[in-house]
C-alpha cells in the first residue's frame, strides 16, 4: 500500500518504491504526485536509514520503534580484560550462554552463608562506587559508548569482571537504557542530549560473586514528567524494601510497588523482573513488580536478590 498519510488516491496497493531506500518500510507510493505530497515525512526515514556523514548508521532501519531514539553504530571493538582477572563461565564461551545458570533452573533461591554474605556486600560496594563515578560524567554530549568505558576501566581497575560482557553476548560492559528503552541498552555512538534521562545499569563479577545495582539520572534539565517519573520509580524501590523481612512473601513486592506507580500516573512494566543473585548473574527467586503475580515462596536469612521496579 502507499506509505503516504496523504496520498490523492486512499492508499491503494502500490508499487513504485523511493529508489534510495529499495526495501524500506515506509518506501511505496501510488504515483509521483503522491510521493512529493508525502516528501517532508519520507525524508525522515532518508535522514533515519542513511549513514551519516561520519559514517554512524542505525543498524535496524525497519524496527517498529516505539519512540524517537535510534541506535548510532557502528559498535567500538569488544573492551579487553586483563587475564589475571578471574570471570564467569559464559565469558570464556562463544555464545556466551550461562551454563552454571541453566544447570541451576527449578532448585530454589540460595542461602548464603556468613562468609558468602560478606563476599555479595563487597561485590556491591565495587559496583556502588562504578555507578557513582560512571554517574558523575553524565552530560550533554557525551556517548553512551564513552560511559562503557569509564565503567569498564574502573571494574578492571578493581580486579573486577564486568558481568554484562558477553552474557548471552551482550557486547558491552553496562547496559545504558536512554529515555524509551526500557532496559538492558547497548552502549553506542550516540551523544546524550539536554533533557535525556539515562539508566546506568550496573554488574560486575569479584571474587565469585555478582552485584547487579542501577539508577535513572537527568541529562542537564528534565521535564517534569520525566522527574516525575524517575522520583516515583525510586518511591517504588524505597515501599519494596522497606517490606523485606524473613517470612515476607515474594509476590508482595509487587504489591508494595504497583499502587505507587499508579497514584503517580505511571505504569509497571511486567516483562522485566528482579531476580536472585549470588554466584550466579541471575537465578532464583524471580521478583515481579507488579501486583497480584504469582511468585512463589518467602524470604530467608541470605538469601540475596535484585528489586528493579521500571516504569513508564
Amino acid at each position: 500500500m502507499s506509505s503516504s498519510p496523504n496520498c490523492p488516491q486512499g492508499n491503494p496497493p502500490s508499487r513504485l518504491e523511493c529508489p534510495n531506500m529499495l526495501g524500506i518500510r515506509g518506501s511505496f507510493f501510488c504515483g509521483q504526485e503522491c510521493f512529493k505530497a508525502n516528501w517532508k515525512n519520507h525524508k525522515i526515514v532518508h535522514d533515519i536509514v542513511r549513514p551519516s556523514n561520519d559514517g554512524t548508521y542505525n543498524p535496524f532501519p525497519q524496527y517498529p520503534f516505539s519512540g524517537t531514539l535510534r541506535p548510532v553504530y557502528p559498535l567500538s571493538p569488544k573492551r579487553e580484560v586483563p587475564e589475571h582477572i578471574p570471570r564467569p563461565d559464559y565469558a570464556l564461551r562463544e555464545d556466551g550462554i550461562p551454563i552454571s545458570e541453566v544447570r541451576t533452573l527449578g532448585h530454589p533461591p540460595r542461602i548464603l552463608n556468613a562468609d558468602e554474605i560478606q563476599k555479595m556486600r563487597t561485590a556491591c560496594r565495587l559496583g556502588r562506587e562504578i555507578l557513582d563515578l560512571a554517574a558523575s560524567h553524565v552530560r550533554p554530549g557525551i556517548t553512551t559508548d564513552e560511559l562503557d568505558a569509564i565503567v569498564h576501566q574502573a571494574t578492571i581497575d578493581r580486579n573486577a569482571y564486568p558481568s554484562p560482557l558477553n552474557y548471552r553476548n551482550f557486547p558491552k560492559s553496562v547496559c545504558t537504557s536512554v529515555n524509551e528503552v526500557i532496559c538492558h541498552g547497548i552502549p553506542d555512538r550516540r551523544k546524550l542530549r539536554e533533557g535525556d534521562i539515562i539508566n546506568l545499569d550496573i554488574s560486575l563479577y569479584y571474587d565469585g560473586f555478582h552485584s547487579d545495582l542501577n539508577a535513572t539520572y537527568p541529562v542537564g534539565e528534565i521535564d517534569e514528567d520525566s522527574a516525575k517519573l524517575i522520583r516515583t520509580t525510586r518511591e517504588c524501590l524505597d515501599a519494596a524494601i522497606k517490606m523485606c523481612k524473613p517470612g515476607a512473601l515474594f509476590r508482595d513486592i509487587g504489591k508494595a510497588i504497583e499502587p505507587i506507580a499508579r497514584a503517580s500516573g505511571c505504569a509497571v512494566v511486567r516483562t522485566y523482573t528482579g531476580h536472585g543473585i549470588n554466584n550466579l548473574f541471575h537465578t532464583a527467586p524471580n521478583i515481579p513488580h507488579y501486583a497480584k503475580n504469582k511468585a512463589v515462596g518467602s524470604m530467608k536469612p541470605g538469601m540475596c536478590f535484585t528489586i528493579e521496579p521500571v516504569s513508564c
